[in-house]
């Protein structure tokens, strides 16, 4: 696969990983576009996620998230995903097809810290489940399709996206 056809660097992680955040400041220092997939799929359905989920269910939801993040054709982009991107492995196949998957992973406890919103967050969790079962059942799929790796437990949005460009740039360069 030619590098001009994986040229995207795709985030994934929990909620509250600081995805949208170190995006667009991840972006601005790799000079490349920001695409939000969560902001993409409001935008097209005129709704916020969390009506989205309560008017169609956690089953319609993950086929919208996959049709809009399998219809994605975007070059030279930091592409924030929804926590349960890693759900749809027909979406990660078409992910990685078009760039490098980075995981910023967060622990616990911080989540748990930074979410205070979670009945109205847009977060696919199924009912009577906690952050804790979330993370139980997400992890290990964003360690399979995790093509970089970065703790993003500690320093500032700006310093995690330092680090990603790092890691985006140092792996850029491998033939």
């Amino acid at each position: 696969m030619s590098p001009a056809t994986r040229s995207n660097l795709i985030l994934i992680g929990m909620p509250g990983a600081g995805k949208s955040t170190v995006g667009v400041i991840l972006a601005k220092r790799l000079g490349m576009a920001y695409v939000d997939t969560d902001l993409l799929i409001q935008v097209r359905h005129e709704k916020s996620l969390q009506a989205l989920i309560d008017e169609r269910g956690l089953e319609a939801f993950g086929c919208i998230e996959e049709e809009v993040l399998c219809g994605l054709d975007v070059r030279r982009s930091v592409i924030s995903t929804g926590g349960s991107a890693v759900y749809s492995d027909a979406a990660m196949k078409v992910l990685r097809q078009q760039g490098r998957t980075l995981f910023l992973d967060v622990p616990l406890p911080q989540l748990k810290e930074r979410i205070t919103n979670m009945g109205d967050r847009g977060m696919v969790i199924a009912p009577g489940s906690s952050l804790e079962d979330l993370y139980r059942q997400r992890h290990p799929l964003y360690r399979r399709y995790a093509d970089l790796y970065l703790d993003a437990s500690e320093g500032s949005a700006e310093q995690i996206a330092r680090k990603a460009a790092e890691l985006w740039l140092k792996r850029s360069e491998l033939p």
